[in-house]
């Protein structure tokens, strides 16, 4: 798993973060200043527009500044630390020059043709407003005219009892309100004569100019409080920053921590900065306590911060096992989807590159390199898990040098397009044109264990130029001559096959599934599982085949599961101990889990996107990619995109299943037009039935259900397909 790291003041003093504080000494005006400048177009500061509005009136959210904080020098001789601006800012230079003029013109397009858009909007609303404007105008002439605040005054004399106060009130309001009298009869004789004069002088573009002047001037007076004319551009939240009051209250609520005891106080490392899209500190915990212990405290210390859980990611600390970085997110980032997969490019890719998967909590991309490694995802129904594991499998079949073996326990819709690119493919057990499912599961499982024991002994006889550490090579791998392709084999719902109902089949299949999980990885074979069930699959030896199976996977991926053993035994024994659990995955995190096992870190992912359509381009595109690079194989080589021959006896034995003797029309239907709907998507029973019956197959009772239904025997489609081919003998 690759990620950019987290490390906001790699510079910091270690002695200084002993003793509780991590700073730099700057000077105090430079930092004033550069913050205080206004950001240069091309630079790659985040310039703040004055098309802004806010959704939420709380506080202000700082511009974010990779900038340490300002302190005050300590001392006379403390070393002062200096950042000169250039003279020419770098969006300005002569290189810089084009894109920046670019940048800026395209960002004056945007919100011209925003507003040009919107501008009936906004004559509309001028219009309106500057009547309510004129009315208001008016109504402050006339109480400036009546004097109302006069009011209040002689009510208090009247109140009082006081006729002398109240008629010396009453003479001077008569007199001000004679003198008002005058003064708007003035302005009123005046604006007449105005209007009357620009009748007969203006032309019309001079009413215009002057309507562009009044009109404006009054919808000002006359919108509602907190309203603008025109729409922002931009609309940019606000969020309550976090403060140490805060932060201190939750963990000491946590417990991890004693506010009235001096050797169990919470310290701060940094001061409390905005760090994307959420706040960052820097947490000393008192001598004793560790990083684990605030792990595991993660949810009280959520509880406190009075967020959900998702907000909060605690990230270790390389200066001390005490102390650890903490980081609330603004919103819940896991209610956010990290969108299409960027597969959907259908450009090669290269399995010896890690393979991108999504977004972790804090917006940093998560890839994960395949190679060497065992894979195991696991979720309940509808969570994702296979679309998780498609994730990979996608990544792995646009390497045209990839070798794909695809299974899948369920026979759902999910991988049935890993046709087109895999060497060896089944979906679910009923029999098909291409064999038994599970005799071809068998069988690759054989191969690929004799592939692996070959693949270690040939390894060990190459040249130590060739193979320097007896290991597989992205050369050899792409050399056909040495015939070690990587391999991926992707097998979803792997505990269907632990249980097939024959015990010795599934004493065969647990033991080759096993040595491919432990010993496979290392000789370039990627083994992939997803599994909706991690436990109590089978009984007995085969129950202890499938512990030691699911157990020997290196890295894991959980999504929700319904209980936080489920989520262990996902994730391996001991996450739940260490504050992960994918039980406690909301219902509405769609393709959300948990990344454990690749790296240090156990982040929790965002996983991209990729439907059924999706999948079905990038299968196209990576089939034509191994098309051109000569490594289409097996199955794949063989396989049309499109049957061009119906064959009716030959379509409608491969929907049986196993143990199914007779099948009904309705349900025979039902079948071809699902698995073969190039030839029967719109076939009917009656007509299926004709069909068949001409091709010499009784049409008898078959009971289904409790139910007798026409249809046809298995036998009876045999023996007509054996009379074919011996007239055809």
């Amino acid at each position: 798993m690759t990620h950019e790291p987290f490390n906001p003041n790699p510079d910091a003093d270690p002695s200084a973060r002993a003793n509780g504080h991590q700073a730099k000494v700057v000077e105090l005006d430079a930092v004033r200043d550069r913050r205080n400048s206004p950001p240069v177009p091309g630079t790659g500061e985040q310039a703040t527009s004055s098309d802004t509005a806010y959704e939420v009136v709380l506080d202000e959210q700082p511009p974010a500044d990779d900038t340490p904080p300002a302190v005050d020098l300590a001392d006379a001789g403390a070393t002062v630390v200096t950042r000169r601006r250039p003279i020419i800012p770098a969006g300005l230079r002569r290189a810089n020059l084009p894109h920046t003029l670019s940048t800026a013109m395209a960002e004056a397009g945007y919100v011209a043709g925003f507003h040009t858009v919107r501008s009936p909007w906004y004559l509309l609303k001028v219009a309106s407003w500057s009547v309510v404007g004129l009315v208001r105008l008016m109504g402050r002439r006339l109480r400036w005219w009546a004097v109302s605040e006069q009011y209040a005054l002689l009510q208090q004399a009247a109140t009082d009892n006081d006729p002398a106060m109240w008629l010396k009130l009453s003479r001077e309001g008569r007199a001000i309100r004679r003198w008002h009298g005058i003064v708007l009869i003035g302005q009123l004789i005046a604006l007449i004569t105005a209007v009357s004069v620009g009748v007969a002088v203006l032309p019309v573009w001079g009413w215009l100019l002057v309507a562009g002047v009044v009109v404006p001037l009054l919808a000002h007076q006359g919108r509602p409080a907190g309203a603008a004319i025109v729409s922002p551009v931009v609309v940019k939240r606000r969020y309550r920053k976090l403060n140490s009051d805060i932060v201190l209250r939750a963990y000491y609520a946590a417990g991890l921590g004693h506010p009235d005891r001096a050797d169990q106080q919470i310290e701060f490392g940094t001061q409390m900065a905005r760090d994307g899209n959420g706040s960052k500190v820097l947490i000393n915990l008192p001598y004793g306590r560790t990083f684990g212990e605030a792990v595991k405290a993660r949810e009280k210390i959520a509880s406190g911060l009075d967020v959900s859980l998702s907000q909060v990611t605690i990230s270790r600390d390389a200066a001390s096992n005490r102390s650890h970085w903490l980081w609330v997110a603004d919103a819940d980032p896991l209610a956010i989807p990290a969108g299409r997969t960027p597969l959907l490019a259908c450009k090669e890719t290269d399995i010896w590159q890690p393979a991108p998967l999504g977004v972790d909590e804090r917006g940093r991309a998560v890839a994960l390199l395949m190679l060497w490694t065992s894979i195991l995802v696991g979720a309940q129904p509808r969570q994702g898990k296979s679309f998780t594991a498609r994730l990979l499998a996608l990544y792995a079949a646009l390497d045209p040098y990839v070798r794909l073996d695809v299974f899948d326990g369920k026979g759902s819709p999910d991988w049935r397009k890993f046709a087109l690119v895999a060497h060896s493919c089944s979906f679910g057990f009923t029999m098909t044109r291409d064999g038994d499912p599970l005799e071809i599961f068998v069988q690759t499982l054989r191969d690929l264990k004799a592939d692996v024991q070959d693949r270690y002994q040939r390894l060990s006889e190459l040249p130590v130029e060739v193979c320097p550490e007896g290991k597989l090579t992205r050369d050899i791998a792409r050399d056909p001559k040495y015939r070690m392709p990587v391999r991926l084999v992707v097998i979803d719902e792997c505990q269907e096959y632990f249980d097939t109902g024959d015990k010795e089949l599934n004493k065969e299949i647990s033991a080759l599934m096993v040595y491919l999980v432990k010993v496979a990885p290392a000789a370039g074979v990627i083994v992939l599982d997803a599994t909706q069930k991690p436990g109590g699959v089978g009984t007995g030896d085969t129950a202890t085949a499938f512990t030691s199976f699911r157990d020997n996977h290196q890295t894991r991926i959980a999504l929700r599961t319904g209980s936080w053993q489920v989520s262990d035994l996902v994730l391996g024994s001991g996450a739940y101990s260490e504050g992960f659990d994918s039980s406690a995955l909301l219902p509405g995190y769609k393709g959300v889990g948990i990344l454990r096992g690749a790296s240090d870190e156990t982040p929790t992912v965002r996983f991209h996107l990729a439907d059924a359509e999706d999948a079905e381009k990038i299968l196209t595109a990576a089939r034509a990619l191994r098309q051109r690079a000569g490594t289409l194989s097996g199955h794949a080589a063989g396989q049309s995109t499109i049957r061009e021959v119906r064959d009716v006896l030959a379509d409608v034995l491969s929907v049986f299943q196993s143990a199914e003797t007779g099948l009904p029309w309705t349900l025979t239907a039902a079948r071809l037009a699902e698995r073969i709907p190039e030839h029967y998507a719109e076939v009917t029973p009656e007509a299926i039935s004709a069909q068949v019956r001409a091709l010499g197959v009784p049409s008898v009772d078959i009971k289904r259900d409790g139910k007798s239904l026409k249809g046809a025997k298995k036998t009876a489609i045999t023996d007509a397909i054996a009379r074919r081919q011996a007239t055809a003998g």
